[in-house]
């Protein structure tokens, strides 16, 4: 699920051939002015950022506080250094340890960029950081279900990205924005109504633009290109209907980042959804390999996922005994990361209470098909078969 937090984000692309002497000049300018466009900058960090994205973070932030010496008055490292901890949060979103670091790293970013738009009201780089810190505010806060504070750090985000959109033929660093501006802009009245009066005092966006600019920066941005990859890969997922495009992007990023446990289980999953069970079991099967063997980042989120498609692996080739062991695992997983209102966790109830019933333990049965109806909510498909089966088999 997005939310109109998820706008914000670092931006960074490279910059194509300009066609005339003005826009060269004028390039020229934002190039010694903007530290995202900064190419000597981008190719000293390039193993700090990737390692950023690769969970190896004593290194990436050994690098972000180098950056933050030559540069104490910039918010690019300290933004970078917050990315780092939005990325210890990200594999289980759930669990709130970190939540007072990073809110107060995005602060430090939000206080660096307002110094910079007070001392030029024009500059597309401050308004840039400024919507990326409030944009994680707000998705940090949506999760939390602190909606008010969420919508705030919402509607700044939107605010901030409208200063900074256009020119993107001049300045493709900041193409993101305006990706995300018209993707989200169109996306959030449809989805969230509440909202509309907040969008309608913006211009008006077009998401299929917004999906080709995002295509454009993940292809060939330097400090965006893999946010843009992790926007583009849950909205092909879930909004979109494009699974193999959803799959190719994850393919793409577990195999550039093998470490990365979100990562990985994204590809699992799109392996899943796509039909190819089998490679999605030996996925599966490392990511609970690396959770036994407490690899950074690999956890009981990572793990409820796993279990699962072992799971049904293993009730398609009609195993019961160990489809019955991994849909058990997935629901200690669930208990573990405190999520049993997860689709998951619920058909794994469900699974596991038609073969109690198949077993002719009826108490079993029942009672995990209570258990269904206990945490799923009652528009939940999951606890319409859950009731439906009760029924139909006299529990």
């Amino acid at each position: 699920m997005f939310s109109v937090a998820s706008l914000g984000i670092a931006q960074g692309m490279q910059f194509p051939v300009a066609e005339n002497s003005e826009a060269l000049e004028k390039i020229g300018k934002e190039e010694s002015t903007y530290l995202l466009l900064d190419k000597s900058l981008q190719f000293r960090i390039t193993e700090t950022v990737n390692a950023l994205y690769n969970f190896e973070f004593e290194k990436a932030e050994r690098g972000f506080l180098v950056m933050q010496y030559q540069y104490p008055e910039h918010p690019l490292p300290y933004f970078l250094m917050g990315l780092s901890t939005w990325w210890k949060i990200a594999p289980d979103v759930e669990n709130k340890k970190m939540d007072d670091q990073f809110l107060n790293q995005m602060d430090v970013v939000i206080a660096k960029a307002k110094k910079m738009l007070d001392k030029d009201s024009g500059n597309k780089e401050a308004a840039f950081f400024l919507a990326g810190a409030y944009g994680f505010q707000g998705r940090l806060l949506s999760e939390r279900k602190s909606w008010t504070k969420a919508t705030f750090a919402g509607k700044n985000a939107l605010k901030y990205l409208n200063l900074s959109r256009g020119e993107e033929e001049l300045n493709p660093e900041l193409l993101l924005g305006d990706a995300l501006f018209n993707y989200f802009s169109v996306w959030i009245p449809e989805n969230y109504p509440i909202l509309k009066p907040v969008v309608a005092l913006f211009p008006k966006g077009d998401k299929e633009l917004g999906l080709r600019q995002l295509e454009d920066v993940a292809q060939n941005a330097f400090y965006a290109r893999v946010e843009a990859q992790y926007f583009l890969f849950r909205l092909y997922a879930s909004e979109e209907k494009q699974p193999y495009k959803a799959l190719a992007i994850t393919d793409y990023l577990h195999a550039k980042f093998p470490n990365n446990p979100y990562f990985h289980r994204s590809y699992a999953r799109h392996l899943y959804t796509v039909g190819r069970i089998t490679e999605s079991k030996e996925q599966s099967e490392e990511i609970l390999q690396r959770i036994e063997a407490k690899w950074t980042g690999y956890e009981a989120n990572s793990g409820r996922y796993a279990a699962f498609y072992l799971a049904q692996f293993y009730d398609r080739i009609n195993d019961r005994a160990l489809a019955k062991k991994y849909y058990l695992q997935t629901l200690s997983y669930g208990e573990e990361s405190e999520s049993q209102e997860s689709g998951y966790y619920l058909y794994a109830l469900i699974a596991l209470g038609k073969m109690a019933n198949e077993d002719k333990d009826k108490v079993k049965a029942k009672e995990y098909f209570n258990q269904v109806k206990k945490y799923a909510k009652r528009k939940h498909p999951a606890h319409k078969e859950a009731r439906d089966y009760i029924k139909k088999n006299k529990l």
